[in-house]
């Protein structure tokens, strides 16, 4: 029985997993049609010649590209494409024009990659203030500091990778404008995931995760009035995986994304409370937490190593999942987690394998 109403739906669509695929996290599952799609545009590019071939599909990109944008509360002409959610934050910071001296505040979720790319550009990096004891920004105190400070930006993970906390990013947004201060999403873990439309100058993500779109597509959406516009240069963009990612933002809006968004979340309500308390292994979220990554906090003791032979574990018997190294997030954690990311296909077979297993690895 699938956790999901669309659960069915979601499988029809797609072809059917050698193992429990609870990774979408990592990069979720294509449809026939995404794949169909790639397919044949690479085959019209040996016939027709690459760029005949992406003239072909010109409207058709241009309306895929309008989707995009409203899924992200952008407009088409403010996107760009590139191979990542990482390339796609450097080509932001490589062409924003900041002061040399730039300061960024960030939330204890912020992704270790993301971090290495302010200080090695020399910006000084300040974490804002948690609200509880799972990560999330504490907006009341966010609003006092902007009184008396403002950083050259804020820099917030929607939703992070080493954890499910979602951000109030539109209540952040909010403060921050009021204070003059810019504010850039990374929402590689948001996009397809939960609602994506907060204000937010700049956004940026992949198609690869919960839009289950291709791998080798990235974005990123600069504000036309943001205060300090960043003109990026269009780069020899991989037509066939954005055609692939077009025909993924339009199964999530022919679907409906509010309601793709709540089934998501209840997927991973259901999930934490069927692995709540199992063995000695901690859900790290609320239970109610609106989004379906969940992690797990090993048995005390249990190292980075330890957590790797669990998850290599489970894939020998045939269910998929990650385990995070506290690299992902350096200012939140040092503890590894065992990182699940099941969509709208899982059934509630897998869960209970899932706990089956973990049971016999802790104490």
């Amino acid at each position: 029985m699938y956790v999901s109403d669309l659960g069915e739906q979601w499988h029809a669509a797609r072809l059917k997993p050698a193992l429990a695929h609870l990774d979408s996290a990592s990069a979720g599952r294509s449809s026939y049609a995404v794949i169909g799609a790639m397919t044949a545009h690479l085959w019209r590019e040996t016939e027709r010649g690459s760029y005949v071939a992406a003239d072909d599909r010109a409207e058709e990109i241009a309306r895929d590209t309008r989707n995009l944008a409203a899924l992200l509360g952008h407009t088409a002409d403010e996107i760009i494409f590139r191979e990542s959610a990482r390339a796609a934050l450097r080509a932001l910071l490589t062409n924003w024009s900041l002061p040399v001296t730039s300061t960024v505040w960030v939330a204890k979720n912020e992704f270790g990659p993301n971090l290495e790319e302010f200080e090695r550009r020399g910006y000084a990096v300040h974490t804002m203030p948690d609200g509880d004891v799972y990560g999330h920004i504490d907006t009341d105190a966010l609003e006092n500091m902007l009184q008396f400070e403002q950083p050259d930006f804020i820099h917030v993970c929607h939703i992070g990778s080493m954890s499910g906390a979602v951000q109030p990013v539109a209540r952040i947004v909010e403060l921050a404008h009021r204070a003059g201060v810019p504010v850039v999403v990374d929402m590689a873990q948001s996009v397809g995931h939960v609602p994506t439309v907060t204000g937010a100058d700049v956004v940026y993500g992949t198609s690869r995760k919960w839009l289950t779109g291709p791998r080798g597509v990235g974005f990123v959406a600069v504000r036309r009035d943001s205060l300090r516009p960043v003109e990026i240069d269009g780069s020899d963009a991989f037509i066939a995986g954005r055609l692939g990612l077009g025909i993924a933002v339009r199964e999530l809006l022919d679907i409906g994304q509010q309601r793709v968004f709540r089934e998501l979340a209840t997927i991973g309500k259901a999930t934490r409370e069927r692995l709540h308390g199992i063995a000695s292994w901690e859900v790290l979220e609320p239970l109610d937490e609106p989004s379906a990554i969940v992690t797990l906090a090993p048995p005390p003791g249990w190292q980075f190593d330890d957590v790797a032979a669990a998850r290599d574990k489970l894939l020998s018997l045939g269910i998929l999942v990650t385990a995070a190294d506290a690299w992902r997030a350096p200012l939140a954690t040092e503890t590894p987690v065992l990182r699940l990311s099941p969509h709208l296909d899982v059934q509630r077979e897998d869960l209970d394998r899932l706990a089956d297993a973990l049971r016999t690895m802790g104490y």
